[in-house]
């Protein structure tokens, strides 16, 4: 993980050095920078003793006061983007936090307008949300530049008059095809190879507006397609693709005509570098999400013709539509599997996880750890400080988790106090390890509730580990679960490791053994195991 992140501060931050701390506990580099001062200033951080700031940042950070000024919001949007390629954050401060109905004055929608990439009810939430981050795919969906506000009109849903059968069937495919794709950049290569069977040309290249400032265009490529012999790929090249389309991103640069087809919101034709090029804008609702763009570099080429830039600019409307749906089933979907108090992984997505580390520990003869953690007499905590400062302390559970674990690991609220962490790769040794080095952090942590209460907890921990204790995804979890009662029984704040025994089955407890004695499981015949 990138633990390096931006916070800019100013004087309505409030509680910087509290903030400082708590990001350097979770493994976070912090560098300092007023908004007031000249960009290149920076003030010293409180982790200064670990050498240059690196670059880049993984995200600028920003305190939203309650009083927030717009002006001042957008002021703190376009100092970040000094850093182009680190996620502007925006997060209210611990002592507003609420878990009440009530909408605050600046909701997050009005945030995100202003041009904040993501918004953390919580300072407590910053670890778990940067972590998201870091482990998101970008998805290009950007604001529209100031000027804006064309839409397309009804009839550019219609093909144009001369349109031949061959390209009726071309642009149905081409539909179709949109319609399977499961993200972002499927619909760019869908798109880019329904294009070039319907119009020749040389390269067909899908840029997508980065610009986050809302004030200039700026436009990287999402896809390429390099078309040759006629609109067709060469054997060799195909299979080069298909190797390298997962890892290489493409390189191109944006055309003139590109910037000029984004900024007049309108297809242009036009001669560059003894090139043919057509650029026409990709736009949805009142955003231009970028430009197809389309370049004959051959000698003697013909320029675009007016049919074929008309047929371009009826079909670029389902595929910006595409590329605009298609971030949000993305939103969607992590949405379905992150846990929105926390931000950690939720139950759904420990499912799929799971059952994926397990068949492949099937496959390749490895080990799969799972660690139940249940916080111990947490319901003093609700009766006594109110359920607003439980859930920020279980936010703050999760700052302590993350710091804790690999980055491949898995960290699962799985509901109310209790969490799940699957160990990929992991014995029964490193996860006792592990555990306790989770357990240590908890009781040594002051825990604020966002009232700054000093609240002190601690957590039982049971462990399992596949498919030493558990031959499936389910008797895993709930061998794990089982150890946790044990730990709990031998009067918490401890780690356990699932033990069958008739005393642990009849009375409840498990005394602590120097040999693990794994449990004994039925196989199902050829090992096709049930979860």
């Amino acid at each position: 993980m990138n633990k390096l992140v931006i916070l800019l501060t100013d004087e309505t931050t409030t509680s910087a050095n509290e903030l400082l701390e708590s990001l350097k506990s979770a493994g976070i580099s912090v560098s300092l920078r007023n908004l007031v001062d000249p960009p290149a200033k920076v003030t010293p951080a409180l982790d200064a003793d670990r050498g240059p700031t690196p670059s880049p940042p993984l995200a600028v950070l920003y305190e939203v006061r309650p009083e927030a000024e717009l002006d001042r919001l957008r002021l703190v949007v376009r100092r970040a983007m000094i850093w182009p390629r680190a996620s502007i954050v925006a997060f209210r401060c611990d002592s507003n936090f609420s878990g009440s109905r009530e909408e605050p004055a600046l909701n997050n929608e009005t945030l995100k307008r202003l041009g904040f990439d993501f918004v953390a009810e919580s300072a407590a939430q910053l670890p778990a949300l940067l972590r998201q981050i870091e482990d998101a795919v970008g998805t290009g969906e950007l604001k529209l530049p100031k000027g804006f506000r064309s839409t397309p009109d009804s009839h550019a849903f219609s093909l144009p008059g001369p349109v031949g059968n061959r390209q009726l069937r071309g642009a149905f495919a081409l539909l179709a095809s949109l319609h399977l794709a499961s993200n972002q950049k499927e619909a760019a290569q869908a798109a880019l190879a329904g294009i070039a069977r319907l119009v020749t040309a040389d390269r067909w290249t899908i840029f997508l507006n980065q610009s986050t400032s809302g004030q200039e265009v700026k436009l990287d490529a999402l896809a390429d397609r390099n078309f040759a012999d006629g609109g067709r790929l060469s054997f060799d090249e195909e299979w080069r693709r298909e190797l390298l389309d997962l890892v290489e991103a493409p390189k191109f640069e944006a055309s003139r005509a590109g910037y000029e087809a984004a900024a007049r919101i309108t297809a242009i034709r036009k001669n560059e570098d003894s090139h043919r090029v057509v650029a026409v804008p990709l736009v949805n609702g009142e955003r231009v999400l970028g430009v197809l763009e389309g370049i004959r570099s051959k000698a003697g080429a013909r320029p675009f013709s007016q049919t074929e830039t008309a047929f371009l600019t009826a079909l670029t409307v389902p595929i910006a539509a595409s590329l605009s749906n298609s971030v949000r089933i993305a939103e969607a979907e992590q949405s379905s599997l992150t846990d929105d108090l926390t931000k950690l992984h939720n139950a759904r997505y420990l499912r799929q996880f799971l059952v994926n580390e397990i068949k492949r520990a099937r496959r390749y003869g490895a080990r799969v750890a799972a660690l139940f953690l249940d916080l111990d007499d947490f319901k003093r905590v609700n009766d006594v400080h109110g359920h607003l400062a439980g859930s920020h302390a279980l936010m703050e559970i999760a700052a302590v988790i993350l710091p804790s674990v690999r980055d491949t690991d898995c960290v699962v609220r799985y509901g109310g106090d209790e969490f799940v962490v699957i160990l990929p790769d992991t014995g029964v040794e490193e996860a006792i390890q592990v555990a306790e080095r989770i357990r240590t952090k908890i009781e040594g942590h002051e825990f604020s509730g966002g009232r700054r209460l000093k609240v002190a907890l601690t957590a039982s921990l049971g462990i399992a580990v596949f498919p030493q204790h558990a031959l499936s995804p389910r008797q895993l979890i709930v061998s794990a679960d089982r150890a946790m009662y044990q730990a709990k029984a031998a009067h918490k704040n401890c780690v356990r490791v699932v033990v069958e025994s008739d005393a642990a089955d009849h009375n409840g407890t498990a005394e602590t053994q120097s040999v693990l004695q794994p449990a004994q499981f039925q196989r199902i015949p050829d090992q096709k195991l049930i979860s």
